[in-house]
């Protein structure tokens, strides 16, 4: 390609997205295709002959683009969103066609400036102490595991990486049953081992670990010749929200000496808004806290901030100082690849700070609080609706519920059918969890351009689909 074609094909994709935003309203949330359809469409090897680019966009458009769920959608309600505001999508064609290696200092010092500056302008933002740092991770699962691993290292006086996890005492790690599968594959990865996470009871509305239930565990461990690590605590957790009491869990922490890690992924975006950040009390007194600002701010995919207390714990963890990699000649310099699992790193930082300076953080806040608002109306409606449960209540924009069989004993086999007939529907994309052992039918209102209409089309839709399904003809008033 020239730098003609170039031109032309950067236009002409520019101008295609620019359309795609603009027509997602009119098209399914998820595709109705079966498993193995796109493939089929797909050639089974290279070709051996360079083929021209206006084959290749038709073929784009003809065979990936109908297959694609469509996560900018306003009506995606499902998962948690994985958002991209159009000023994001900009700044990320300028990373594109730079295509920079942010590794070290030294082979972009403007990365690492702006990474360091727009980290401490979140940090402000989110009412965070002045005591903490931070890094772009690619996402909350990488920032995890670094926190366990600097959990793993300082319980064995920095002797893991050196010596390895043979002969040396079983550690243990804390959290409740409401984490992300992430803190799961942190301690598979970091090679503590599954039997050693330890589930702390949870309990109240917002299904936090119990205080006395978790020091009762640590003291419990200790007597047992265990090595307690880590607490991982939750803000938000993936399923309904389940949320722990900082405060207390800090306090534990700092009684026993050990490290604090606050996974935040998706509700963290939230504490920009000074009246939620009751939500993460204490949060000051943790030694590392993660928040993604690819799912509720509107930074597109991946970005996500890992904040931390002591950088030199984390760099201590995972620094590695090849010759070839050494800054020479430069005092000072923060080279992020000593903060991270991966060496190689991405121009993160320049989305962040054109959505900052773009939206501002008044209109950020204003999206999250309209989101707030909308699900907590949406959910204050359909429990006024006949048969329908609301079993976890909002917590920010996040609820779950659950649509009466009639029947107790099909009640998860028809909630399983619902959710299904929903999104075969097309209109809008939900999930499902289960809370307490049974189905419940997730609802996230998070997505960046939707609006006030497109949660009252969920309303519509599920109960227009529900009564469909018990014979109640259509749409409840």
């Amino acid at each position: 390609m020239d730098t003609e074609e170039f031109q032309i094909w950067s236009r002409r994709a520019a101008d295609w997205g620019v359309a795609y935003r603009d027509t997602l309203r009119e098209r399914p949330v998820r595709p109705s295709t079966r498993p193995g359809e796109i493939a089929a469409r797909i050639a089974s090897s290279a070709p051996e002959q360079a083929e021209p680019m206006e084959t290749i966009f038709a073929d784009f458009e003809r065979d990936i683009v109908p297959g694609m769920t469509h996560w900018q959608h306003p009506r995606f309600f499902a998962y948690f969103p994985a958002n991209a505001a159009p000023v994001s999508v900009v700044a990320e064609y300028l990373v594109s066609a730079m295509a920079a290696q942010c590794m070290l200092w030294q082979t972009s010092p403007a990365a690492t400036e702006l990474e360091i500056r727009v980290i401490d302008w979140l940090r402000q933002a989110l009412g965070l102490p002045d005591g903490f740092s931070g890094v772009i991770q690619d996402s909350a699962s990488s920032a995890t595991l670094s926190a366990v691993l600097v959990m793993r290292e300082r319980a064995l006086d920095w002797a893991g990486n050196r010596a390895g996890l043979s002969g040396q005492p079983r550690l243990r790690i804390y959290c409740s049953d409401q984490v992300h599968t992430s803190i799961d594959r942190a301690i598979w990865v970091s090679g503590i081992g599954e039997e050693n996470l330890v589930r702390v009871p949870t309990g109240g509305r917002w299904r936090s670990m119990q205080p006395a239930a978790l020091e009762a565990a640590i003291e419990a461990d200790r007597a047992a010749g265990f090595l307690p690590a880590g607490i991982i605590a939750s803000v938000g957790g993936t399923s309904v929200g389940g949320t722990d009491d900082i405060a207390a869990v800090a306090a534990i922490a700092g009684r026993h000496d050990l490290y604090l890690h606050v996974d935040a992924a998706w509700a963290g975006s939230a504490m920009i808004c000074p009246e939620f950040r009751h939500f993460w009390a204490g949060v000051e007194a943790a030694d590392s806290v993660v928040f993604n600002p690819h799912k509720w701010l509107g930074a597109q995919f991946d970005c996500s901030i890992h904040f931390v207390r002591d950088p030199e714990s984390l760099v201590r963890t995972l620094a590695i100082k090849p010759e070839y990699l050494k800054t020479h000649g430069k005092d000072g310099v923060v080279n992020f690849s000593e903060w991270t699992v991966p060496l190689g790193r991405r121009f993160r930082a320049l989305k962040l700070w054109f959505l900052l300076r773009a939206h501002g953080l008044e209109g950020l806040r204003a999206m999250i609080r309209d989101h707030v608002r909308w699900s907590e109306n949406l959910a204050a409606r359909l429990a006024g609706q006949p048969g329908i449960e609301i079993v976890t209540e909002p917590m920010l924009s996040l609820f779950s519920f659950r649509h009466q069989a009639g029947d107790e004993t099909r009640n998860d086999e028809h909630n399983l059918a619902l959710v299904s007939a929903i999104n075969d529907d097309g209109r809008i994309y939900l999930t499902q969890t289960r809370v307490d052992g049974r189905v419940a039918i997730r609802f996230h209102a998070g997505q960046f351009e939707a609006t006030e209409a497109d949660v009252d089309m969920a309303f519509d839709v599920i109960t227009e689909i529900a009564g469909r399904m018990t014979g109640q003809g259509g749409q409840w008033n």
